[in-house]
Order: structure tokens, then C-alpha cells, then sequence
């Protein structure tokens, strides 16, 4: 044996896989095709969000949650219906992983070094009902260090390992096959990568250099999903979310492929959920590039208005940080948008510098670099938008900004090189929703949103602006910002059981083989279900690769 395990996949899930491996003494191959520098894979772009429940930042806050409140609030957002089938082991895994938020989670993570800001975000704010999708409080903490933070223990101990004997780097080394042997997988096969000395994240060449084979006791499939393959994405698009758009920005880099999917069912792994996926509807054009068609995501408070196309307001839920699949269902399947990609947020001065943030390491660069001063002058203290913010304003493609409402207009477009927008139906609309604030309640479920966001003391401080007409010069410049649709995450994938062996068609564990992150929908094939509760994500790859790597270690004592 070249191992006891091979893990395919350097991102975070294989690196914790690795971590609980080898600390245990294992020794372990670890496989990516890309380079070194890509170590972390997704995860180090994230924003670093985790998702907790009743934690001592939110207590402090005056958050008061729980783990039944959170587990109401994931299965009202799941809607796991296919408990005989395909949920029958996300449904388990997703209660697990409500049980590990409320516990042992953070400090889990303190153990290892990682440690949380002080304020509680409250994204994904849900579809307006209390049994429906959506978090009831703010449970998005940020790790300090965003997720290059995350991942940085994880890439220290695999290097320390490595040193240790312990582990060993096959980078540029992409598999095409699981070995299998009586039933049993035993090892995998693939293409040697030529040398590729790119920067993180930039697309690498597919040059073949040469060939290889390697065998272990077990292996941990942590390949991550299928963001970056557009056609993919069209593929298992489902008919719920209507037409899937012409064109997308992309969120993540161009090796998250899909392929081991494929492989992987190619050995008689079983794969589940394939119809649920995660895109965002707030995505714009990355002035600043790193991977193709590079987008980023908008992290919005609840103050901008939101229109289609068209120049129509948006119904309810579809409102900034609530609904996600449920905004991104109403742009695909209105009959009249279909052939449309964007929508529209029209916000004010006052807006952007209160509520703007943009999602990712690299646009948080006070939070990634753990600079206390810098988040304290320029997130709290400081006056104007975060520089990150001022960046796109400035060079985005997708912002224009006007002194009028009719100067806008026409500017936004300008952007789509047709006069789809009539300045005087905007205009309509925005006068409707600035009459609603003369007195401290409204008949407006947005502005009622915004004075329900300003009664938590994090939202007043640092998240929301204070209430205030669109159409007030004082707040201006009015700002136009083109939406797309951003790719991003896989919710199904291979189907695992707890212990995250991988199954096969006939429900049985597939000898040797594990599965864990987004390759397997986060655990059991899809914890999410149909919708997800933010700040999921990079833990749903923190636990089920610390599952994965325990239990193949128990198999390979």
C-alpha cells in the first residue's frame, strides 16, 4: 500500500479528513489537481461565515436561540421530502449537525485556533413565515481571519504531518478512477498535470505530463461540487427554478468541476439529490478578476430595492438577505423574465455605506489579515463605504450612479443596451414605498423588515442604515447596481451514511470508500434539503470531514 487512506481533494474538508488521520497516525496521500498554493481550495475565498446556535456572542447580543428554534428553522427551510429515499440520511445528518452548532462546535474550532468576531449577522432572514425557510435570529458568525482563517490550521497541521512523515502532497495529480477490488475501493487512478506554477484560484492548464496509480486500505472523496461547469449547472437545473439563465458569473474557481461525481458513481457509489443546488441572484462582474467569469456576491442589507428586469418591484419574499431560491424562483419562472439574466438594486449613498458588503476573503482584507484597528476605523468609526465597496463603485461594470432618479434610469440602461426600464414606473414605485415612512410602522413588509433589522443592537450599529427616503437628495447619489446570477454551491452528491462511508445503489456502504464536504451535499448526500441557512457551508465541511477522517481511521487501526 502507497498509504493507509488517500484523500482526493486538498480543500477543507480533505484537509480536516487528513488532520483526524493522521493525528491518529495514519499515513496519508493527499491528492489535488491543482498546485500547492491552491491548498484550502474554496474555502480559503470564503467569507468565513459559521453558522451556531446560542453561542455567547449571540447572548451577548441579546439573541436568544436554541436548539429547537434552529432545528424548526433548518427543517422549515429543508423541506426534506424524500425521507424514504434520497433524505432519508440528510435528514439524520442535518439534525447531527444542528446538535454539533449548539455544542461542541465552537469549541471545536477553538481548539484549533480559530476564534469568532463579536458581532452576529442575521443572513438568509427568510420567506416571512415562521414555520418557513429562514433563520428566526442572527446566527452568521465570522470567523476571525474570514475563511483563509478556517483553513489555516488544517494547511499547517497537513504540512507539519508532512514533515512528520505522516502525510505526503500529490499535487497536479487528478484522478479518473477508483481502483476497486472485490467490491472493495483500494486505491485510484489518474492523469500526472504538467507543472502549473499559476497563482491561487487562476485557471491552471490540463496538460497530461504522465500517468499513476496508488493504493491505500480507504479513500475520502472531498472533491468539492459543481459551481464552475455551467453546463453542469444547466444539466441538473430543476424545473422548479424555471430556465436556468444564458449567463452566469461564476463563484468559485474553475477546478470545483464535478468530476469525481461522475467517477464516483462510475464504481457503484450511489448519488442523490443531483436536482438541488445553491446559486445566488446578487452576483456582479469581479472588476478584479482572479478566475473566469469571476463573480462576486453582494451580502445585502435589507434597504435596497429590488427590481426586476422590467423595472418592477419585487413581491414578497423576494426582499435583499431573505429568500434566495425563492428570489432566484420568481426571476426564472416569471413567464415575462425569462429571457432576462439581471435584475436591479436602485439604493442610495446612505445605503451602500451602512449595508454594502461583498462576500470573500479577498474583499474583506481588515477581517482576513485579523487587523483589529482596521475593522474598528473603517467598519465602525470610519465615514463612506468600505474600500473593498468604493472599488466596484468606481470600476464595476455593473454600477452606475446618477444625481436623479430619470439620469439613472437611463444609465442603468445604458448597461443592458435596451430601454427595458420606463423612469416614471421606477419612479412610481419608489415614491409608494417612501410615503411609508412618515411614521414608525408601515404597511410595507421591506420597511417593516428594516425596523425589525434596527431593534438588534448588531444590525443598528453596523448593518443597517437608518430608515430613509430613497428619493432624499440629502442620501444621494442614487446608486443602480446589475444583478446576475452567481454559481455557487452543490446540495446533493454522493449519499453517506453518519460515519460518512459512501453508498452504493443497494444502500450498503461501499467498502473503502468515504465521502465528505460538498461532493457529498455536506454529509448523507444533501443536509440542506431544498434551501439552506447560511454560514452552512465551510461547517458542513468542518464536520463532515472530521467524520470521514475518523472513521476511515477506525477502519484502517
Amino acid at each position: 500500500m502507497d498509504a493507509d487512506v488517500i484523500v482526493v481533494g486538498a480543500g477543507l474538508a480533505g484537509l480536516v479528513a487528513a488532520h483526524e488521520l493522521t493525528s491518529r497516525g495514519r499515513r496519508v496521500a493527499l491528492l489535488d489537481q491543482e498546485n500547492a498554493r491552491n491548498l484550502g481550495g474554496q474555502a480559503f475565498w470564503s467569507f468565513g461565515g459559521l453558522f451556531l446556535v446560542d453561542s455567547p456572542e449571540q447572548r451577548r447580543l441579546g439573541i436568544k436561540d436554541s436548539v429547537e428554534l434552529a432545528w424548526s428553522d433548518w427543517q422549515g427551510s429543508a423541506r426534506f421530502d424524500r425521507l424514504q429515499d434520497e433524505d432519508s440520511l440528510g435528514a439524520r445528518w442535518a439534525r447531527a449537525y444542528v446538535e454539533f452548532a449548539a455544542g461542541e462546535k465552537r469549541s471545536w474550532l477553538a481548539g484549533h485556533g480559530i476564534s469568532l468576531l463579536p458581532t452576529v449577522g442575521w443572513a438568509e432572514r427568510g420567506d416571512l413565515r415562521a414555520g418557513g425557510h429562514g433563520n428566526s435570529v442572527p446566527r452568521f458568525h465570522i470567523a476571525w481571519g474570514t475563511g483563509t482563517g478556517v483553513v489555516e490550521p488544517f494547511v499547517r497541521y497537513a504540512r507539519q504531518a508532512a514533515r512528520d512523515g505522516l502525510l505526503t502532497f500529490h499535487h497536479r495529480h487528478r484522478v479518473d478512477e477508483l481502483v476497486t477490488e472485490g467490491g472493495a475501493v483500494r486505491g485510484v487512478r489518474g492523469t500526472v498535470l504538467a507543472e502549473d506554477d499559476s497563482p491561487r484560484g487562476v485557471a491552471s492548464s490540463r496538460e497530461a505530463a504522465g500517468e499513476f496509480e496508488l493504493t491505500a486500505q480507504a479513500v475520502v472523496v472531498t472533491s468539492g461540487g459543481i459551481g464552475a461547469d455551467h453546463d453542469i449547472v444547466r444539466r441538473y437545473w430543476p424545473e422548479r427554478l424555471g430556465t436556468p439563465p444564458a449567463e452566469m458569473v461564476t463563484g468559485v474557481p474553475a477546478y470545483v468541476d464535478g468530476r469525481m461525481l461522475d467517477i464516483s458513481a462510475a464504481a457503484g457509489v450511489r448519488l442523490v439529490n443531483r436536482d438541488r443546488m445553491w446559486h445566488y441572484t446578487e452576483g456582479i462582474r469581479n472588476w478584479d478578476p482572479v478566475w473566469p467569469g469571476h463573480g462576486i456576491r453582494i451580502l445585502p442589507g435589507p434597504s435596497s430595492l429590488w427590481f426586476d428586469a422590467l423595472g418592477r418591484r419585487l413581491p414578497d419574499p423576494c426582499l435583499p438577505g431573505y429568500d434566495t431560491l425563492g428570489t432566484l424562483r420568481h426571476l426564472r419562472t416569471t413567464e415575462d423574465l425569462a429571457g432576462h439574466d439581471h435584475s436591479w438594486f436602485i439604493l442610495t449613498r446612505k445605503i451602500v455605506e451602512k449595508e454594502f458588503a461583498l462576500s470573500g476573503s479577498e474583499q474583506n482584507p481588515d477581517i482576513t489579515a485579523k487587523d483589529r484597528k482596521a475593522v474598528l476605523r473603517d467598519r465602525l468609526l470610519g465615514k463612506g463605504a468600505p474600500a473593498p465597496v468604493r472599488a466596484f463603485l468606481r470600476n464595476g461594470a455593473d454600477f452606475v450612479t446618477a444625481d436623479t432618479l430619470e439620469q439613472l434610469v437611463e444609465k442603468m440602461n445604458g448597461l443592458t443596451g435596451e430601454p427595458l426600464l420606463d423612469a416614471a414606473l421606477v419612479r412610481r414605485q419608489i415614491e409608494d414605498r417612501d410615503l411609508q415612512l412618515a411614521n414608525p410602522y408601515s404597511k410595507d413588509s421591506q420597511v417593516q423588515g428594516i425596523r425589525n433589522a434596527r431593534r438588534f443592537i448588531g444590525d443598528r450599529l453596523g448593518r443597517v442604515a437608518a430608515p430613509h427616503r430613497i428619493l432624499d437628495p440629502e442620501a444621494g447619489p442614487l446608486i443602480g447596481v446589475k444583478l446576475h446570477v452567481l454559481t455557487r454551491k452543490t446540495l446533493g452528491g454522493i449519499q453517506t451514511d453518519l460515519d460518512s462511508r459512501a453508498l452504493g445503489a443497494d444502500g450498503a456502504p461501499v467498502e473503502g470508500l468515504y465521502a465528505a464536504g460538498e461532493v457529498a451535499g455536506f454529509g448523507g448526500g444533501g443536509v440542506h434539503g431544498y434551501n439552506a441557512l447560511e454560514g452552512t457551508f465551510l461547517g458542513g465541511c468542518l464536520f463532515s470531514g472530521r467524520a470521514a477522517g475518523r472513521a476511515a481511521a477506525k477502519q484502517t487501526g
